[in-house]
């Protein structure tokens, strides 16, 4: 995928979004051999292993990965393939559920703060503070002024973080409805799956509609040169991977990042 074609994924600051308008099933990061894909995931997934190790050792930056999407878009599917490689002592993964009593009795960004990456660390945040302008606003638990209150707040947060030089990359797993339907019938269908279906999923579906407007508004507000969202067609987990994988690729190489040099002297040293 070149540089070129990685642009019409990003959502352009202050621009509206129409997710009609993007394909959930193109295909423009894989390509149409199934080996080929193979073999350049695993090259991505090692290239990515080397650089996060030289991030980490470093420790000049951290980088936080946000992944948002409707049920089934392959959020953990992507942490499973895309960091499938990488070192487990420099990354975190953060799922965010519902608010607990002690949580909702603080600003809606405290429980996030807490989990956001240390030098030379990657988080990963599996569903993030976006569900607080995303799930509450479908519901009717905040009204509109509240959300583009929140939307600021999330802007100040992040711009905190990048200053503080956390690189922020966000990743909405763009699937369609046909294509979440398939997958929830897999799972129902699949005894070994079936532990990850619940009615609930059902009862958001019916919300579609409302979820794309709330994912356009809260994708147009909070898209920032600093903080870049990303519209990743999902339909295919092949492309998703591929897609996520050469971003993070690119975005790190970017750093031009090396080891650091030894503490101490070493010269003549010698290990008995």
């Amino acid at each position: 995928m070149k540089p070129t074609s990685m642009r019409k994924f990003l959502v352009k600051p202050g621009k509206k979004v129409n997710l009609a308008k993007h394909d959930p099933a193109d295909r423009t990061a894989s390509s149409t051999f199934s080996d080929a894909n193979t073999r350049e995931l695993a090259a991505l997934s090692e290239r990515l292993d080397a650089l996060q190790d030289v991030f980490h050792a470093s420790a000049k930056h951290s980088l936080l990965v946000v992944l948002q999407g409707m049920d089934t878009s392959g959020k953990d599917g992507t942490i499973r393939h895309v960091f499938s490689s990488v070192d487990p002592l420099g990354v975190r993964v953060t799922s965010f559920k519902v608010p607990t009593p002690d949580e909702k009795s603080r600003d809606f960004l405290w429980r996030v703060h807490r989990e956001v990456p240390g030098a030379g660390e990657i988080a990963i945040f599996n569903r993030s503070h976006y569900e607080d302008v995303l799930v509450t606003r479908v519901h009717g638990w905040i009204d509109m002024r509240e959300c583009k209150r929140r939307y600021k707040h999330i802007n100040a947060f992040e711009k905190l973080l990048t200053d503080r030089g956390t690189l922020v990359l966000k990743f909405y797993l763009h699937i369609s409805s046909e294509e979440q339907k398939r997958r929830l019938e897999e799972r129902l269908a699949n005894p070994d799956k079936q532990w990850k279906f619940r009615l609930g999923d059902l009862e958001e579906r019916k919300h579609w509609d409302d979820y794309m407007t709330a994912y356009e508004d809260a994708l147009a507000a909070t898209s920032t040169n600093i903080a870049p969202w990303y519209i990743v067609p999902s339909d295919s987990k092949t492309n998703r991977n591929l897609f996520i994988s050469k971003v993070l690729v690119r975005t790190l190489e970017g750093l031009k990042l090396s080891y650091p040099p030894s503490e101490e002297n070493l010269e003549g040293v010698v290990v008995e």
